[in-house]
């Protein structure tokens, strides 16, 4: 592989590390949103990229076929959003832990011959 593959492929992840709003990750890769869902959702939509993501091995392509996998991830990640809400998708810990079962919490136990 040449190194302006390389390049090519690390600079769209560049350019996406400096956008500064969630509708830019959107206009840099040139997907379609609604902007009310974008207004609710965007920390998560933005998270469930990053998940998806981390799965993908990016260095190797080439900078066009970097771009049509952010791309396609970001549509993935847009699309779960518009099926169901944040509070379904739980994508943050915090979500998470709000409907995870509780574990009772057991009493203390303190030996007889320890008491005075």
């Amino acid at each position: 592989m040449s190194t302006s593959a390389v390049t090519e492929s690390a600079d769209i992840v560049a350019r996406l590390q400096r956008a500064g709003s969630a509708e830019e990750f959107f206009e840099l890769l040139g997907v379609d949103y609604d902007p009310k869902l974008l207004a609710v959702a965007r920390l998560h939509i933005l998270r469930r990229m990053g998940q998806y993501l981390a799965g993908e091995d990016l260095e190797h392509l080439s900078g066009e076929e970097a771009a049509a996998r952010c791309k396609a991830v970001l549509e993935r990640a847009y699309a779960d959003f518009v099926a169901s809400s944040p509070l379904d998708q739980r994508v943050f810990k915090v979500l998470k832990d709000a409907v995870a079962p509780k574990t009772p919490k057991r009493p203390a136990f303190v030996p007889l011959d320890a008491l005075k």
